[in-house]
């Protein structure tokens, strides 16, 4: 626009000598329209509005100012202003653009990520020094820098712990790495969300046949534990009826037998006539107890 508005000018006063020396009105009305034209082209090439959300960067001569809120703002014509949006962008790192990571075991998984961020007003400068505009900021800072952090964290644990155990502790570790590495280069960022993480096919087939092998060792432990639970069982049975006959052999004395034939030959004569027949001779014989009420 400065330049516009010298060219105006250079053309006013063209126009206002010609007009002079041909000593023609329309000639002079040309250069004081000229004129105005100039004027004009100048006060627009001082004055620059930035929109809402946006932030402005002024470079004089190659010397960055102070950055420029939303707003109209004078400036000197020789002075450029770099915009940066301020709305929050999702950089979605998935499909085409999938993270390929390695754990510490050298499995190979693929992590889709989400990386919300903004520009950071008031570190504007610093972004400009690093990025030059805004449309480098994601290709050279946010995406580099998200994939080198989610694939330095992976490194750091098993692919277990990647794609199932410490998956929201891993989601947290990349977070809080990728907000300290940008925020001094005037991006903030929001929130890294870890989507999904899934395995490779060669990797998921060593995860089957792993499974596999524990299930087949958990089988095999749970049908020893029962084998052994059933053998100590068996050994209790077996100790407490040797003990039972033990003390049943010790309390069968002679005398113990005989008074329990009497017993039983008193409960059954008080039902029917009964007859009792020693069993031998001697004090050791026991009777034989003989319902008469059978043939």
């Amino acid at each position: 626009m400065f330049v516009l508005s010298v060219l105006l000018l250079i053309a006013a006063v063209a126009l206002f000598f010609t007009g002079r020396v041909r000593d023609e009105g329309g000639w002079r009305l040309g250069a004081a329209l000229g004129a105005v034209g100039a004027v004009l082209a100048g006060l627009f090439a001082c004055v620059h509005v930035v929109s809402a959300y946006e932030v402005g960067v002024p470079v004089t001569f190659g010397k960055v100012g102070t950055p420029l809120g939303s707003g109209m703002h004078l400036k000197s014509p020789f002075t450029d202003v770099t915009t940066f949006s301020t709305r929050p962008v999702d950089l979605d790192l998935n499909d085409d653009d999938v993270v390929e990571v390695r754990s510490s075991q050298g499995g190979v998984l693929y992590a889709d990520v989400t990386v919300k961020w903004a520009v950071d007003p008031v570190r504007a400068v610093d972004l400009y020094r690093l990025a030059g505009s805004e449309d480098a900021v994601q290709d050279r800072l946010v995406l580099p820098d998200s994939r080198e952090i989610i694939r330095n964290v992976f490194a750091q644990h098993t692919s277990e712990e990647g794609y199932a155990s410490a998956r929201e502790a891993i989601g947290s570790q990349i977070e809080d790495r990728v907000k300290e590495r940008l925020a001094p280069r005037g991006i903030d960022v929001t929130t890294v969300n870890l989507r999904n993480v899934r395995p490779s096919k060669q990797l998921q087939e060593q995860i089957d046949k792993k499974i596999q092998q524990e299930q087949a060792t958990e089988r095999a432990v749970e049908a020893s534990r029962t084998a052994k639970a059933e053998s100590e069982r068996k050994r209790i049975e077996a100790e407490g009826t040797a003990r039972a006959n033990e003390i049943l052999a010790r309390s069968l004395s002679d005398k113990v037998l005989y008074n329990e034939c009497l017993d039983a030959f008193r409960e059954a004569a008080r039902s029917h006539p009964v007859y009792a027949v020693p069993c031998g001779s001697g004090s050791g014989r026991t009777p034989v107890i003989v319902d008469g009420s059978k043939d």
